[in-house]
Order: C-alpha cells, then sequence, then structure tokens
C-alpha cells in the first residue's frame, strides 16, 4: 500500500504520540519544556481526534501529538487513528507512543488513504505511515488491498462498469490465483436453467450473465460465495424516482465485497473449495424489460410473481443462491444491497445479517467486534413468510403491505437455500454517506473482514 512503509525503512519520520487525555501531561514533560510551552499555547487537551504539531527548537515540526479523548471511553472507534491520514501534511510518521489495538491503527490509516482519483488528477503528496514491526504487514496490505478493490469497483459508474466490465473484474481476480472461470452469457442463461437472471437483465443492452469461479482443492470444506452485482437499477418498469437513482452505480456493492473477500481468502491460501458465483445485470427500461405481474419459473423449480420490478436484486440471487445449494457447501454466504428497509432500520454503518445457524451467528459478532467491522444480526421470522404469498405463483417477490421489509427479503431468499450446512445473508449498503476516520464517503467494504476473520481461523 502506498499508503505504509516497511518497518525496517531507514527514511527519518516524525514521532506520531497517540494518547488519552490523561496521558498527555506524561508525554508532554518527555517533549521538553519547549514543547510544554508550545502545546500550553495551542490550549491542546487531547479531545478525541484533534491533533497538533509539536515544533523542535528552529521551527520545524518535531513531533505530532493526536488526540484518544478520555481513557476508557467506550464510544470511541477503533479506526480513530485513520484521521491521520487526511489530517497531516505529506511526509513519513511512525507511531512512537500508542494506546489501544495497533493492528486496527495502522488498518485504519491505510484505509483512511483511500482516494478515489479515476477521473481527476491525482492529489501530490500524501502523509505515509512505517508500519510497527509487532504488526503482521502482510495481513495488513491483503485486508486493505481486498477494501481498496471494494471501494473502486463501487464507487465506478455504470457507463463504465457495464455487466461485461464487471464480469472482467470478476474472471481478472480469478486468473491471478489460478481459478477456473465460467460465464453464461444472455440467452444462454434460459438453456442452463437462469431464467430469474435472464428476465431481469433483459431490458438492457448490455448483456446479462453469470459468473461462476472455482479455486482450491475439492476434498477442502466447501466455501460458496454469492454477490449481487446489478450494475446499475433504474428500478425498471417500477421506474425508482431521480433521487433514487443517484447513488444506484453501487447496486453491484455484495459482488464487489464478495470478489474482495473472495481475493482475501485466496491470497491467504486458505484451506477451502471457494466457489464464487456472482449474477450480473443491469436493471434498465426497453421494450424487452419484464413487467409487474410477470411469472417466471426459478431455477429451482418455484414459481414467482413479479410484484414490483424494483426488486430485482433477491430474483437474480435466487437463482445464484439455487445453483451454490445443489452441491451443499459448508458455508453459502450472498451479499447484497438488497433493501432501503435495512438502511431505516439500522442506518448506513450496521449491515444486517441472516442466518439460521446460532453458532456462526455468534462467532460472527465476536468477529466483527474484533476487526471492526460492524454488523447486526436479524431474525428470519418465519411468521412472516406468509406475506410473500401469491395468488397466482409460488410467491410473490414482494410483500403487499411493505413491512418488515429487510427480513421478508430475507426470507425470500431462504426458500433457494436448503442444502448448504451454514447459510448467511448480509443486506448491505456498501457506501459511506459521510467520511469518517479510514472511511471516505463513497464505495465501502462491509461484512467481509469479519467474514475472513472466521475464516482465516478456520482454514488458515
Amino acid at each position: 500500500m502506498p499508503a505504509l512503509v516497511a518497518a525496517d525503512t531507514v527514511e527519518p519520520a516524525m514521532s506520531v504520540h497517540v494518547i488519552t487525555e490523561e496521558a498527555l501531561p506524561e508525554t508532554v514533560a518527555a517533549l521538553g519544556e519547549r514543547a510544554a510551552g508550545w502545546v500550553s499555547a495551542n490550549g491542546f487537551k487531547a479531545a478525541a481526534g484533534s491533533h497538533l504539531m509539536v515544533p523542535d527548537g528552529s521551527g520545524a515540526p518535531a513531533a505530532v501529538l493526536f488526540g484518544l479523548g478520555k481513557a476508557g471511553d467506550k464510544a470511541r472507534s477503533p479506526f480513530l487513528v485513520g484521521k491521520l491520514a487526511t489530517a497531516l501534511p505529506p511526509g513519513l510518521y511512525r507511531l512512537a507512543t500508542f494506546e489501544g489495538d495497533l493492528p486496527l491503527a495502522v488498518l485504519a490509516f491505510a484505509l483512511g488513504s483511500y482516494r478515489f482519483d479515476r477521473y481527476v488528477k491525482p492529489k501530490e503528496g500524501a502523509p505515509r505511515l512505517v508500519v510497527p514491526s509487532t504488526v503482521d504487514a502482510r495481513a495488513l496490505d491483503r485486508a486493505a488491498r481486498a477494501v481498496y478493490l471494494v471501494r473502486d469497483l463501487v464507487n465506478t459508474p455504470a457507463n463504465d462498469l457495464g455487466t461485461e466490465d464487471l464480469a472482467a473484474a470478476v474472471r481478472a481476480v480469478a486468473d491471478r490465483h489460478g481459478a477456473r472461470v465460467n460465464e453464461i452469457v444472455g440467452d444462454d442463461l434460459l438453456a442452463h436453467g437462469f431464467p430469474l437472471v435472464h428476465a431481469v437483465g433483459s431490458g438492457s443492452a448490455s448483456a446479462p450473465r453469470i459468473v461462476d469461479a472455482v479455486w482450491g482443492d475439492e476434498r477442502d470444506p466447501k466455501v460458496t460465495l454469492v454477490g449481487k452485482g446489478v450494475v446499475f437499477d433504474s428500478g425498471g418498469l417500477n421506474i425508482k424516482s431521480d433521487g433514487g437513482m443517484l447513488l444506484m452505480k453501487k447496486d453491484m456493492g455484495g459482488a464487489a465485497n464478495v470478489l474482495g473477500l473472495a481475493q482475501m481468502i485466496m491470497e491467504a491460501g486458505l484451506r477451502v473449495r471457494l466457489r464464487v458465483i456472482t449474477p450480473i445485470v443491469e436493471n434498465a427500461i426497453s421494450g424487452r424489460s419484464f413487467r409487474p405481474g410477470d411469472v417466471y419459473r426459478s431455477r429451482k423449480g418455484l414459481t414467482v410473481e413479479i410484484g414490483n420490478t424494483d426488486a430485482e436484486g433477491r430474483l437474480i440471487l435466487a437463482d445464484a443462491l439455487a445453483l451454490a445449494d445443489e452441491e451443499a457447501p459448508d458455508l453459502l454466504v450472498d451479499l447484497a444491497t438488497l433493501t432501503g428497509a435495512a438502511r431505516v432500520a439500522l442506518g448506513p454503518d450496521l449491515p444486517p445479517v441472516y442466518t439460521r445457524d446460532d453458532a456462526f451467528a455468534a462467532d460472527l459478532a465476536a468477529a466483527s467486534l474484533r476487526v471492526n467491522d460492524p454488523l447486526w444480526r436479524m431474525p428470519l421470522w418465519p411468521a412472516y413468510d406468509q406475506l410473500l404469498s401469491s395468488k397466482v405463483a409460488d410467491m410473490n417477490n414482494v410483500t403487499a403491505g411493505g413491512f418488515a421489509g429487510s427480513i421478508t427479503a430475507a426470507l425470500f431468499l431462504g426458500r433457494f437455500v436448503e442444502q448448504a450446512k451454514t447459510w448467511l445473508h448480509g443486506d448491505i449498503f456498501a457506501w459511506t454517506p459521510s467520511a469518517k476516520p479510514g472511511q471516505p464517503d463513497g464505495g465501502e467494504a462491509q461484512v467481509i473482514r469479519a467474514l475472513f476473520d472466521i475464516l482465516e481461523k478456520r482454514y488458515g
């Protein structure tokens, strides 16, 4: 990562002291009388997220003080140190004093250094941080590059990331690691049993497709990842408002996140047979678009009445999950930017996850806290399953009343998963609306670092 420098570098680096309010007097005293006067004159109190450049005798910066606020503040983000990536002037820095989770702090700096500059002239110069020798630099680099990959894909507009382009991105990651790839495009989807993927993508000039990549030893535990790849969602004939379409380039955020997780798994060489299934479409409007009231038979054989063409993500996932489920994987994960209801319930930063496996849910919750990758388990409430009923088909793709939208979407998907030993559905947002430490505004990776933490502990 360009923001990070190896621990053995001989390049001089400025010391950064990351301290609580309580530790400030001792740290300032160690820096000397002149520094103490400077800190006092500037009124620096080590408030959370504040920083102060402390000059030496010549007036040049000699050290940086960065505040954590009060000791034991449970509301403090483990990524707070990531603020330094945007607050400091260009130069090389080294953490001289630190309290807290050091690997997370360095990762936050790396993630906070991300810039999406594909369409603008990159800024010259940026702060860089020396990776402490006690931090696993390879693991840090692996995680940061996966997040960068996700963000780059989600931030890219649909005119440069159509269905063919997203498929090429999946293939590029697969090819780098020797994965076998099969791609089914356009009308061939019907011949191979993916009628819902074909229906959703049929209105676009950019052909729908399924990309199916397999990596690893067939004798190892089977881990299958499915990601929603809607490169742009107009809503179809149930067209969205203009405001509702503004962020719809990010509707392939599930596919991007799955690809980032897959890259981490393959780079780490985990002992799994990995399969990545990516249904890719554009939900566009034309004379070929699927319609409200249409009925389609899914890959699984269940018939689906289309109550709303803007609930298209669950349709393409249904065919992909049915394919994944046919070989009864040990773990089946799907990630999708699926419902606005999830954001109403939990906001943009806390994606809901659904699973029938209580033990896996507990492990994932613990992992999310360890690696600062927030998520929240929601119930697959069986009483709501009847809300998906249809008078003319096995089910409708939406409910009549609109209640419990994220839960009913998960229940819809659950009808297509029967044989997998453990299934997890993540209703992610894949977007940071306003910048935070370690998280620039724009595309975002969600749930994948927590999932990787579990997989690495099981299969590393």
